[in-house]
């Protein structure tokens, strides 16, 4: 297994994990196809949203897979006029991490991250480890601490 920023940066925390490996083709990265792969239900498998508000600030969103993220409620929250998910060619320069492999964990800068809140109806839930074909097992709390997140309501 590849150790990843990620996972390097909860270890740090001393945060215990379990990483799920499994094998993807290009058009099977998204969140429910990577439930499907990993055996586990798509609203337990979060997905990492990067977004740009009109004044060029960048938060990061974390939500279930089976959702879709509230951009007027995220520009609410984040105070923004209006905000938009980044494109993903910008991706990679933006984060260090590629379309799916985008980790909330250990992008190249720490940006505002929000969590949506019904992860804490969990003990734990899965991130990307920061590379296809893997991801993350991880406490709650373990990665409220580590990303600085708030939980709050953000899908529709």
């Amino acid at each position: 297994m590849k150790k990843t920023n990620a996972l390097r940066i909860l270890d740090s925390f001393k945060i215990e994990y379990e990483c799920l490996e499994y094998i993807f083709k290009e058009n099977e990265i998204d969140a429910l196809s990577v439930a499907a792969k990993i055996g586990q239900e798509p609203g337990l498998v979060f997905k990492t949203l990067v977004a740009v508000s009109a004044g060029k600030e960048y938060f990061v969103f974390v939500i279930p897979g089976n959702s879709e993220l509230d951009l007027k409620q995220a520009a609410k929250l984040t105070n923004s006029k209006k905000i938009d998910l980044i494109p993903v060619k910008e991706l990679t320069a933006l984060t260090g991490y590629i379309r799916g492999g985008c980790s909330p964990i250990g992008m190249k800068k720490q940006f505002p991250t929000y969590i949506d809140k019904s992860a804490e109806l969990h003990k734990e839930i899965f991130i990307s480890a920061g590379i296809r074909g893997m991801q993350i097992k991880v406490p709650v709390e373990g990665l409220l601490r580590v990303t600085n997140a708030r939980l709050v309501e953000l899908t529709i």
